[in-house]
Parts: C-alpha cells; structure tokens; sequence
C-alpha cells in the first residue's frame, strides 16, 4: 500500500498528518488554561459567580483538548522511531534531552495540579484551587518553551560539533536559546492565545445569535474581543520581526515564501499578493504585487536586497508553491481578526456591541480561523525548512529509517481512520458542549424568565456548593 508514493514522501505526510492533528490541542489547552486561570483570578477578587460559572464551563473544554493533546503527542513521539530512527540516532543527542526536560518540567507540574483544578471545588480552599490552576496554566507554556526549543534548533541549530557523524551538544545554552527560538516561541504562544480567543468569541456570538443576553455569553464575547484586540496587532509585529530573522538565517525559506527568483540587485522586491510559483520554470506565474513592499517588510528599506531563488541549488529549495500560499493564507485570516477586533471596539463605542447580528456572525465564521491560521503557519515553517531536517546540517532523506513505501503507507492508512474516529468524537463532544453553552450553577438571574436551569454536576464536580453552600440555600440567601 505505497499508495503511488515513496517511503520518505509517505513518511513526511504521515509526520504532517499527525502533527496537524496534534497542535491543533496543545494549542487550545494553552490558551484555554492561561484564561481559566484569568477567571478564576476576577472570582476571586470579585465573588461575581459569573465569573465562577464561566470556569466551569471552559475547564470542561481544556480538560477533553487536554487529553487530546496528550495522546495525540505520545503516538507522534513514536515516529522517531519508526520511520525517522536515522534522525534519533544523529541528532538524538540535542532534541532528545530538550524533550526529556518538557516531560521533567511540563508534564509533571500539569500532572501534579490538573486533577486538583478540574476535581478540587470543594475540597480544597479557593486559593489552593487558583494556584493548582495557575500552574496547570504554567505548565502548558513549559511545555511549548521546550517543544519550540527543539523545533527551533532544527531550523537555526548551533551549540554543537559533528563527531564521527553524529551531533555531539557542546554549549546548551546556545542550543535552547538559539538564533530563532524567541521569535517563534513568541509567536506561537500569541497564535495559542487567538485560538482560544478566537473559539471563545465564536461560541459566545452563536448563543447571541440564539437570542441569549445573560451576563455568561456577554461576560465571554466581551473578554475574547478584548484578547483578539490586545493580541493581534502583537502577533503582527512578532511576525514582522520574526521574517527578519528567517531572512538572515535561512533566505532560501523567505525567498520561498516571497515566490522571489531573481535578486533584486538595481531596484526593491515587489510584495506579490497573488501569483502561482512554478518550480520546474523557476519563475511566479500570473503575478500581482505592490512594488518595492517585500524589500520594505523585510529589509525595512524601499531598495533593500533580497535574495532570490535562484541562488540556490535546485536540490536545496522548499517547495514555493506550497509556502507561498500558506503563508498568505495565514496572513490573510490575520488580517480579518484584525478587523473582526477593530469593528468590536467600534460597536462597543456605539452602544450596538452585543445586537449587531451581522458582527455576530462574522466572529462565528471567524472561529475556526485561528486553527487554519496555526496550521498555515506550520506549514509554512516546516515546508520551507525543506530539504533539511536539520537546517543545513541534515536532509530529510537522511534521517529516514529503512522502511518500505508499503509499510509506512498501512501505517498512514490506519493512523487516518484511527485518528478520525477517535479525535471526530473527541470534537463533536466539545461542539456539542460549545453548542449547550456556559450554565448558571451558582446563581441564577433575577427575572420572570430565567435563561437557563442551573445545571447540577457538570464535570461530575461538586458543582453544586460554592464554598461549602448548597446551590439552593445560596440561591436563597441571594433572594
């Protein structure tokens, strides 16, 4: 079953086929614990149960991507050694401690508090319970330092020597703190942060679009528009920035990117808009740009020079047609979560920000966008890495095991089925709860027409009492 591919092709689709299922959790565990632990911060300092309220309903999300993630990640983590052993066994020395630390540092520390955070109301005092969630929320950014270390140090690595062909580590502060870590460490940790904004502000607009008013959907539109509003403009100067350094160390990826064949010696880089590279005619097809931009982006000059494709050898180029669009595609969603945030604030301003349908809409449609957006960017990075599994230092064709198209294509087969069985559930339980939408359990509004029952046990929690207090003595006193 080599389904008319060889064994590196099928080996790399079967990386990118688990790996783009596997981000797409990390991502939102991410972001979903550093806000649990933004609202339980405001309960605490307020005792506003909406605030109370809210958590329990989103722990509920993270706790399902939480487990996601992790299975997901294990089963990845095995294809080192399977189809990829030729890179274990040469690099094995710099990218397998970086990932013994996360397992030391990350995993640990979720595992020691992720049970107080999701099981602890109740049982354990408030502030015990915030600092469980605090380091659950700790925890997870570990683990992205550590993984966007390694990744890091395969596309700018430094700190080693080559002995006997095997990469021997000899400085490690320049391997973790290598030349383009904080860079995508900086931009992926905004990325994770849109992906829950963007997913929190899409499921509040659906429940206000259903007609719902009450302070749970309003409290969450408010505070995901004001995240997407904070974050995007950030995530757009860290990419700024970013470019600039993947220009300096790795130019054939810019030019990639750029669809740039020729260097631009007596006049500036046009920013090419639309275009369909061509790798066999080295050339962009049907090209429609703005001229001198790409040498203003990147250079921060009108006639800055940049280097074109063709300064490669053809065996050492990315694939441009691929990278070319997946980093507009990226660009482009940026672009609309931008203008999603700004028309926000322009609503807030004018008194219509919670019964503007048509906004309501858009931030509905734009909740998938912050996954297609990690995504693009991925593949962006990792295709224009391309043909170096260690940039410079080692092929992707070398780092292969000595296996057969027709295994690796069976095992590609069955991690499709597996993985769209198992992790489709796994998402339509987490649609249906986004669907259901955040309960009053703590307190339920005062009006002729509540908005929703309270619910009872979600989480199978002690959900039912708010510091000791039974739900119906509290509601009570609160009459």
């Amino acid at each position: 079953m080599n389904l008319g591919l060889t064994a590196l092709e099928l080996a790399r689709v079967q990386f990118a086929f688990t790996v783009s299922f596997h981000i797409i959790f990390p991502a939102i565990s991410i972001g979903l614990a550093s806000f649990l632990a933004v609202l339980e911060w405001r309960w605490l300092r307020t005792q506003n149960p909406v605030y109370q309220d809210l958590f329990k309903f989103w722990v509920k999300i993270f706790a399902i991507a939480f487990g996601m993630g992790v299975v997901s990640g294990v089963v990845m983590s095995y294809q080192f050694g399977t189809n990829w052993s030729e890179f274990s066994r040469v690099s094995g020395s710099v990218t397998g401690p970086l990932l013994a630390y996360e397992v030391l540092t990350a995993f640990f520390l979720e595992a020691g508090f992720l049970g107080i955070m999701l099981f602890g109301w109740g049982r354990v005092g408030p502030y015990a319970h915030f600092f469980s969630t605090v380091m659950v929320a700790l925890g997870t950014c570990i683990s992205m330092f550590w993984i966007l270390s390694s990744n890091s140090w395969m596309q700018t690595p430094q700190g080693f020597s080559i002995e006997n062909g095997i990469i021997v580590p000899q400085d490690w502060l320049a391997i973790i703190f290598n030349p383009s870590f904080p860079y995508r460490l900086a931009h992926m940790a905004m990325a994770a942060f849109l992906v829950s904004a963007l997913l929190v502000a899409a499921t509040a607009a659906w429940h206000l679009l259903k007609g719902r008013r009450d302070e749970l959907v309003k409290t969450s539109f408010s505070m995901a528009l004001w995240m997407i509003l904070a974050l995007t403009p950030l995530q757009v100067l860290i990419g700024d920035l970013h470019g600039i350094n993947t220009l300096k160390h790795q130019p054939a990826k810019i030019a990639a990117i750029e669809g740039h064949w020729e260097t631009n010696h007596n006049e500036g880089m046009p920013l090419y808009l639309f275009g369909i590279p061509d790798m066999q005619a080295e050339e962009t097809k049907y090209a429609i740009g703005i001229p001198n931009a790409g040498s203003l982006i990147l250079t921060h000059s009108l006639n800055g020079q940049v280097q074109g494709l063709k300064e490669f050898a053809p065996e050492d180029r990315p694939n441009s047609t691929i990278v070319f669009w997946s980093f507009r595609i990226m660009v482009g969603l940026g672009v609309l979560m931008l203008l999603l945030a700004l028309t926000g604030l322009w609503l807030r301003r004018t008194g219509r920000f919670y019964e503007s349908p048509g906004f309501h809409r858009f931030a509905l449609w734009m909740g998938p966008s912050g996954f297609i957006a990690l995504l693009a960017g991925w593949f962006t990075t990792e295709v224009g890495r391309q043909p170096w599994v260690v940039y410079g230092v080692m092929r992707t064709k070398d780092a292969l095991s000595p296996v057969s198209a027709e295994q690796v294509g069976l095992t590609l087969i069955i991690f499709v089925v597996v993985y769209c069985v198992v992790f489709g559930i796994g998402i339509y339980y987490m649609l249906r709860i986004m669907h259901k939408g955040p309960e009053f359990v703590h307190f339920v509004p005062h009006s002729e027409e509540r908005v929703i029952q309270a619910s009872h046990r979600p989480l199978g929690s002690t959900d039912e009492e708010l510091d000791g207090q039974p739900l119906d003595n509290q509601q009570e006193n609160d009459k």
